[in-house]
């Protein structure tokens, strides 16, 4: 039979076997591709190339041809490590977990509309960063979220610290309904994004250095009179920029409880959009997702790639581990 190999294509003669007592190793039964191959295949996948660029790229590396077919069947296997992976059991407890989500174009009775993937990641008690799980919806919603939430805790999560995120409306109420003793953080630099959305190219710059003040202050005191000088500056002329400071005030200054050390992952879910951003470059080749398992299939790879370098613990771990334990 041809045996398609990263030494192109091979003919081998296998030995005939009445009795069908003998068990090949080296090249099972009715397998035509050799070792290697599918793991080829997916890495390139998970890099962002269709099945037809994959099925090219092999005939010109290797001199042979996959159908696409083929590559399909190849990549459909992931299917079931994501289900694998999905239902895995996680820790009793994540010092801080990162959530936020981001929005696929996906083929859905005959029309392309917009999906969410849900993301969380998690920061062990070793100090190291995990991805908790993915989870797939029709638009962002709290309401949603309260159902990750809820599977997080199913999956054996019984206390999350403190809990980063965007400021959805409805988010903060959600996580303490599930998990009630958690700190919420929402992200600081969103708030700054949102509330320079009201403001005229002409003041953005000092409009911005005004507003650094506020976050930058050593203490909650000090950042609400900052936040008083802001609105004095600022206020009559951009109302509902400051309005949005006041209506999440609570929600964005939780991390003025915390040490330095600690303040300074916290106030922001820039970790996970650092994530989202890697998978924009892995998916940007496809314009519309056929359906919603090629958009899992795809970001689940993508995170697989990202997460290869996750091997170290976050900077002075020992440190922030202690005044963990301390609070």
């Amino acid at each position: 039979k041809k045996l398609k190999s990263k030494y192109g294509e091979v003919e081998i003669e296998v030995p005939r076997d009445r009795a069908s007592t003998f068990e090949p190793v080296l090249v099972p039964k009715r397998r035509g591709l050799a070792e290697g191959i599918e793991e080829l295949v997916i890495s390139l996948y998970a890099k962002g190339m269709s099945t037809r660029d994959i099925e090219e790229q092999l005939r010109e590396l290797y001199g042979f041809n996959l159908s696409e077919s083929a590559v399909s069947a190849i990549t459909h296997k992931v299917s079931e490590d994501i289900l694998e992976w999905q239902q895995r059991p996680l820790e009793p407890l994540y010092c801080i977990v990162w959530m936020d989500g981001m929005v696929f174009k996906v083929r859905h009775n005959g029309k392309v509309i917009n999906k969410t993937i849900y993301l969380a990641v998690g920061l062990n008690q070793q100090g190291k960063k995990e991805l908790l799980g993915m989870w797939l919806s029709e638009s962002e919603s709290a309401a949603f979220w309260v159902s990750v939430l809820t599977d997080i805790r199913a999956r054996g999560t019984e206390d999350i610290l403190i809990t980063c995120t965007d400021n959805l409306n409805g988010f903060a109420q959600g996580i303490k309904s599930v998990f009630p003793q958690a700190a919420t953080q929402v992200c600081v630099v969103h708030q700054i994004r949102n509330s320079c959305r009201y403001v005229v190219w002409k003041d953005k710059k000092a409009f911005a250095s005004d507003m650094k003040a506020i976050y930058n202050a050593p203490t909650r005191e000090m950042a609400l009179v900052e936040l008083e000088r802001f609105e004095q500056v600022w206020g009559s002329k951009y109302p509902y920029a400051i309005k949005s400071w006041r209506a999440n005030w609570q929600e964005l200054t939780v991390f003025f409880d915390f040490p330095l050390e600690i303040r300074s992952i916290i106030y922001t879910t820039n970790l996970i959009e650092n994530i989202n951003g890697k998978i924009r470059k892995y998916t940007k080749s496809k314009g519309a997702f056929p359906d919603d398992n090629s958009v899992k299939k795809a970001v689940f790879l993508a995170l697989r790639e990202i997460t290869k370098k996750w091997t170290q613990p976050q900077r002075n771990w020992g440190i922030i581990l202690n005044q963990f334990v301390t609070l």
